[in-house]
């Protein structure tokens, strides 16, 4: 069987490193440059992503569309693909609720829609995230296959599509809500003279968020993304009759860094500074 073109809709830090995981199995890797920062494009070329002019280029082209975009954009991509009467596999990762995925699956008609959620850091020097995929089996065969061997390890959840979006975001709600409640934490012993300490004491605790050292400040450049996601995850929380104040709570403590986008030479000074701004 020949080797499937893929498409990826757009490469951020992680979908330019999955894409080029899938370059292992693939005929070759598509990305579309129009509208995208010199930062993507560097990233893009890093990896070996072929570019081509348009997305609808790359839509005729492609066997396989992954989608990883910030959460707010993920239905705008979908419905662009659908416009063009996309009728290969589509690989909607992004994290949102379940009902977001129902939706964008309405939105493509012509395609074989799979859910997928990326958890862990982006594949390279020996980290190997997973990829959760639920959804049709001939789907999820396709897309184990393309990933077999690679720095992306696959797992199978089921046949109903919105389990690996809500499995992300249950994951994304424990996870980064804690980091918050960190940033907030140490704020409020520092303020009295007593950060080290908060330190110390956290030190005994397994995986504490406060151990590793610039974890607050790392925090802070990558709100812009994990404020939405959370937004998504209070979404899935009410609809499962949950009370989803804390995590709409956290959102917005995270957009208060908004400004501080992908900025990793923060400190963690500034990024308290930040937090305390009215």
């Amino acid at each position: 069987m020949a080797k499937p073109i893929v498409g990826i809709l757009h490469p951020g830090s992680m979908g330019a490193a999955v894409a080029a995981q899938a370059a292992t199995h693939a005929a070759t890797v598509l990305w579309c440059p129009a509208g995208r920062s010199e930062r993507t494009a560097a990233r893009a070329t890093r990896y070996g992503l072929e570019p081509v002019a348009t997305s609808a280029a790359l839509l005729e082209r492609a066997d396989i569309v992954i989608s990883l975009c910030p959460p707010a954009a993920a239905e705008d991509v979908a419905r662009e693909a659908g416009a063009h009467g996309f009728e290969g596999l589509y690989l909607e990762a992004n994290a949102i609720s379940p009902q977001r995925v129902g939706r964008i699956v309405g939105l493509l008609p012509e395609a074989l829609v799979l859910d997928g959620a990326v958890t862990g850091t982006p594949p390279s020097g020996g980290e190997a995230p997973t990829l959760f995929l639920s959804g049709p089996a001939p789907a999820t065969a396709v897309m184990e296959k393309l990933f077999a061997g690679t720095d992306v390890a696959t797992k199978a959840l089921g046949s109903e599509v919105g389990q690996a979006s809500a499995l992300k975001l249950a994951y994304a709600g424990l996870r980064k809500t804690s980091q918050v409640m960190a940033a907030l934490s140490f704020g409020m012993a520092q303020e009295h003279g007593v950060g080290q300490e908060l330190l110390a004491l956290t030190s005994r605790l397994a995986d504490s968020p406060l151990a590793e050292p610039g974890r607050i400040a790392g925090t802070a450049a990558r709100a812009w993304r994990w404020g939405p996601e959370l937004e998504e995850a209070a979404d899935l929380a009410s609809a499962a009759g949950l009370p989803d104040d804390m995590l709409r709570a956290a959102a917005r403590t995270l957009a208060r860094w908004n400004d501080s986008k992908d900025d990793d030479s923060l400190s963690t000074d500034e990024a308290l500074r930040m937090l305390r701004r009215p």
